[in-house]
């Protein structure tokens, strides 16, 4: 089957506002990183939205602790980005200025692994742009990544996510 795609169609796309931060609590330390080097597009007549983030590019306080974040815990070299591909559930008119509580239902890859994940957000429209914001959470076993038990207390179990894109600018397919 041959797909058919109209080039009058708009979409959203975004490649150097995206802030992707994590945090994790530990009992002894808590870690945070910063990533502005991801890549989202909202495709508006479709309701699709998919992020692309270079996982080397999360900006550590400690260069030692995001050289350990790169070589034993996310093997960078090997799995060099995160992804998450889906569509919004809610039927939302994404051409209408205003704020648009959405819940977008897709795939999230992280080490390799692929998970299904239902996550809540927010997308604001103003202007022509588009602005999207969400926070969920992702366990680190349930993408595969192991934690030396020497080092437990300073690495939490679940590690909270904030996404914060902004700038997106209209395209046309």
């Amino acid at each position: 089957m041959i797909g058919y795609t109209s080039f009058t169609q708009p979409y959203y796309k975004s490649n150097n506002s995206n802030v992707i931060s994590f945090y994790s609590k530990a009992p002894l330390e808590d870690i945070e990183a910063v990533n502005k080097e991801a890549t989202s597009i909202i495709d508006i007549p479709t309701r699709n939205v998919a992020f692309k983030v270079p996982i080397k590019s999360f900006k550590f306080q400690n260069r030692l602790m995001q050289e350990h974040f790169n070589e034993n815990y996310m093997h960078s070299d090997k799995f060099p980005d995160g992804t998450f591909a889906g569509k919004i559930i809610e039927y939302v008119d994404l051409k209408k200025e205003g704020e648009h509580e959405v819940t977008v239902s897709g795939k999230l890859t992280i080490h390799g692994v692929t998970q299904n994940r239902t996550i809540k957000g927010k997308i604001t429209i103003k202007n022509q742009t588009a602005m999207i914001d969400c926070k969920f959470d992702v366990y680190l076993k349930d993408h595969h990544i192991d934690i030396p038990k020497m080092v437990i207390k300073k690495i939490a179990e679940k590690i909270e996510v904030t996404v914060h894109s902004e700038n997106f600018y209209t395209e046309i397919k």
